[in-house]
Protein backbone atom coordinates (compact mmCIF):
# COMPACT_ATOMS: atom_id res chain seq x y z
CA UNK A 1 0.00 0.00 0.00
CA UNK A 2 1.28 3.36 -1.26
CA UNK A 3 1.27 5.71 2.04
CA UNK A 4 3.23 9.13 2.18
CA UNK A 5 6.13 8.86 4.58
CA UNK A 6 4.68 5.98 6.93
CA UNK A 7 7.82 4.56 8.07
CA UNK A 8 5.84 2.14 10.24
CA UNK A 9 4.50 -0.53 7.80
CA UNK A 10 3.94 1.29 4.95
CA UNK A 11 6.23 0.26 1.78
CA UNK A 12 9.87 1.63 1.95
CA UNK A 13 10.75 4.46 -0.40
CA UNK A 14 7.22 5.44 -1.56
CA UNK A 15 5.12 7.76 -0.91
CA UNK A 16 2.27 10.08 -1.85
CA UNK A 17 2.32 13.95 -2.11
CA UNK A 18 -1.46 14.67 -1.14
CA UNK A 19 -0.90 18.07 -3.09
CA UNK A 20 -4.65 19.19 -1.56
CA UNK A 21 -2.86 18.58 2.21
CA UNK A 22 -2.55 22.46 3.79
CA UNK A 23 0.94 20.71 5.09
CA UNK A 24 2.63 19.58 2.04
CA UNK A 25 4.44 22.63 0.14
CA UNK A 26 6.64 23.00 -3.10
CA UNK A 27 10.54 22.36 -2.45
CA UNK A 28 13.40 23.03 -4.34
CA UNK A 29 15.92 20.81 -5.07
CA UNK A 30 19.32 21.48 -6.63
CA UNK A 31 20.64 18.73 -8.54
CA UNK A 32 23.89 18.13 -10.49
CA UNK A 33 24.39 19.11 -14.32
CA UNK A 34 21.97 17.36 -16.09
CA UNK A 35 20.60 14.84 -13.64
CA UNK A 36 16.92 16.84 -13.34
CA UNK A 37 15.34 13.97 -15.63
CA UNK A 38 16.98 11.15 -13.80
CA UNK A 39 15.56 12.54 -10.25
CA UNK A 40 12.12 13.59 -11.71
CA UNK A 41 11.52 10.38 -12.54
CA UNK A 42 13.01 8.96 -9.65
CA UNK A 43 10.58 10.82 -7.59
CA UNK A 44 7.79 10.42 -9.87
CA UNK A 45 8.16 6.48 -9.33
CA UNK A 46 7.73 6.67 -5.50
CA UNK A 47 4.26 8.64 -6.21
CA UNK A 48 5.82 12.52 -5.30
CA UNK A 49 4.53 15.04 -7.37
CA UNK A 50 7.12 16.55 -9.41
CA UNK A 51 7.92 20.03 -11.10
CA UNK A 52 10.75 20.21 -13.55
CA UNK A 53 9.45 23.34 -16.60
CA UNK A 54 11.10 22.66 -19.77
CA UNK A 55 11.83 25.08 -22.55
CA UNK A 56 12.02 24.09 -26.33
CA UNK A 57 15.61 25.71 -27.61
CA UNK A 58 17.56 25.34 -31.13
CA UNK A 59 20.70 23.14 -30.36
CA UNK A 60 24.12 25.36 -31.01
CA UNK A 61 25.29 22.37 -32.87
CA UNK A 62 26.86 23.74 -36.10
CA UNK A 63 26.79 20.17 -38.15
CA UNK A 64 22.79 20.02 -37.56
CA UNK A 65 19.72 21.66 -36.40
CA UNK A 66 18.57 20.37 -33.68
CA UNK A 67 15.18 21.80 -31.14
CA UNK A 68 16.29 20.37 -27.65
CA UNK A 69 13.73 20.42 -24.29
CA UNK A 70 16.08 21.39 -21.66
CA UNK A 71 15.09 22.37 -18.29
CA UNK A 72 13.59 26.34 -18.08
CA UNK A 73 16.13 26.63 -14.35
CA UNK A 74 18.94 24.04 -14.95
CA UNK A 75 20.21 22.22 -12.15
CA UNK A 76 16.67 23.23 -10.29
CA UNK A 77 13.70 20.90 -10.02
CA UNK A 78 10.50 21.45 -7.87
CA UNK A 79 8.89 18.46 -5.41
CA UNK A 80 5.94 19.15 -3.09
CA UNK A 81 5.87 16.80 -0.05
CA UNK A 82 5.26 17.32 3.17
CA UNK A 83 8.85 17.29 4.09
CA UNK A 84 9.33 14.54 7.44
CA UNK A 85 12.66 13.37 7.92
CA UNK A 86 11.61 10.59 6.28
CA UNK A 87 10.51 12.48 2.80
CA UNK A 88 13.92 14.46 3.43
CA UNK A 89 16.38 11.55 3.32
CA UNK A 90 14.54 9.65 0.56
CA UNK A 91 15.00 12.76 -1.50
CA UNK A 92 18.70 14.13 -0.38
CA UNK A 93 20.08 9.91 -0.87
CA UNK A 94 18.79 9.96 -4.85
CA UNK A 95 22.31 10.42 -7.12
CA UNK A 96 22.13 13.50 -8.43
CA UNK A 97 20.48 15.33 -5.51
CA UNK A 98 23.16 18.66 -4.10
CA UNK A 99 20.60 19.78 -1.59
CA UNK A 100 16.88 21.24 -0.93
CA UNK A 101 17.99 24.85 -1.05
CA UNK A 102 16.61 26.72 2.19
CA UNK A 103 18.51 28.93 4.69
CA UNK A 104 20.77 27.97 7.02
CA UNK A 105 21.45 24.88 6.31
CA UNK A 106 17.32 23.96 6.71
CA UNK A 107 15.40 23.50 3.01
CA UNK A 108 12.65 25.75 3.26
CA UNK A 109 9.29 25.45 0.99
CA UNK A 110 8.57 28.35 -1.14
CA UNK A 111 6.38 30.87 -0.82
CA UNK A 112 2.56 30.16 -1.85
CA UNK A 113 1.99 30.57 -5.28
CA UNK A 114 5.20 30.58 -6.79
CA UNK A 115 5.10 27.18 -8.62
CA UNK A 116 1.66 27.85 -9.79
CA UNK A 117 2.63 31.07 -11.49
CA UNK A 118 5.73 29.11 -13.46
CA UNK A 119 2.86 26.36 -14.39
CA UNK A 120 0.79 29.22 -15.68
CA UNK A 121 3.75 30.36 -17.96
CA UNK A 122 5.05 27.19 -19.00
CA UNK A 123 1.03 25.88 -19.79
CA UNK A 124 0.46 29.63 -21.49
CA UNK A 125 0.92 29.89 -25.01
CA UNK A 126 3.25 32.32 -25.21
CA UNK A 127 6.82 31.93 -25.67
CA UNK A 128 8.46 31.93 -22.73
CA UNK A 129 12.76 31.48 -22.36
CA UNK A 130 15.44 31.60 -19.33
CA UNK A 131 16.08 35.13 -18.47
CA UNK A 132 19.10 36.06 -15.95
CA UNK A 133 18.58 37.63 -12.87
CA UNK A 134 20.22 40.91 -13.14
CA UNK A 135 19.91 42.45 -9.20
CA UNK A 136 21.09 45.48 -8.08
CA UNK A 137 24.32 45.02 -7.62
CA UNK A 138 25.02 42.51 -10.46
CA UNK A 139 27.72 43.16 -12.57
CA UNK A 140 26.65 43.33 -16.14
CA UNK A 141 28.08 43.96 -20.00
CA UNK A 142 25.91 46.22 -21.83
CA UNK A 143 24.95 45.21 -25.52
CA UNK A 144 23.52 47.73 -27.44
CA UNK A 145 24.36 51.70 -28.10
CA UNK A 146 26.91 53.77 -27.91
CA UNK A 147 28.14 52.02 -24.75
CA UNK A 148 28.35 48.56 -26.50
CA UNK A 149 30.81 46.06 -24.47
CA UNK A 150 31.14 48.33 -21.43
CA UNK A 151 30.22 46.88 -18.21
CA UNK A 152 28.60 48.45 -15.01
CA UNK A 153 27.11 47.56 -12.16
CA UNK A 154 22.88 47.92 -11.93
CA UNK A 155 22.36 50.91 -9.37
CA UNK A 156 17.94 50.14 -8.95
CA UNK A 157 15.71 48.76 -11.25
CA UNK A 158 12.92 50.95 -12.33
CA UNK A 159 9.86 48.16 -12.47
CA UNK A 160 7.15 50.18 -14.02
CA UNK A 161 9.43 51.38 -17.04
CA UNK A 162 11.19 47.66 -16.66
CA UNK A 163 14.55 49.61 -17.25
CA UNK A 164 17.13 49.40 -15.02
CA UNK A 165 20.09 52.23 -14.14
CA UNK A 166 23.56 50.64 -14.68
CA UNK A 167 26.29 52.68 -13.61
CA UNK A 168 29.22 52.73 -15.47
CA UNK A 169 32.91 53.76 -14.39
CA UNK A 170 35.02 55.54 -16.95
CA UNK A 171 38.55 57.04 -16.04
CA UNK A 172 37.36 57.48 -12.29
CA UNK A 173 34.02 59.47 -12.49
CA UNK A 174 31.04 57.53 -12.89
CA UNK A 175 27.87 57.90 -15.22
CA UNK A 176 24.21 56.37 -14.45
CA UNK A 177 23.02 55.18 -17.81
CA UNK A 178 18.87 53.83 -17.80
CA UNK A 179 18.77 50.59 -20.26
CA UNK A 180 16.05 48.78 -20.81
CA UNK A 181 16.80 44.74 -19.79
CA UNK A 182 17.27 43.26 -22.90
CA UNK A 183 20.23 46.02 -23.11
CA UNK A 184 22.48 44.33 -20.79
CA UNK A 185 23.95 40.55 -20.04
CA UNK A 186 25.01 39.27 -16.82
CA UNK A 187 29.00 39.34 -16.86
CA UNK A 188 31.29 37.46 -14.96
Amino acid sequence: MDGFCQPHGASAGYFSSYPSDPESFWYVIHARSKHEAKIEAALQHKGLEIFLPRVTVRSRRQDRRLFLNIPLFPGYLFVQTILDPFAYHEIIKLPGVVRLLGTHGHPRPLPPGQVDAIKAVVESDRPYYPWNYLGVGKQVRILEGPLAGTTGIILQRREKKRRLVVEVEMFRRSVAVELEDEAVELYS
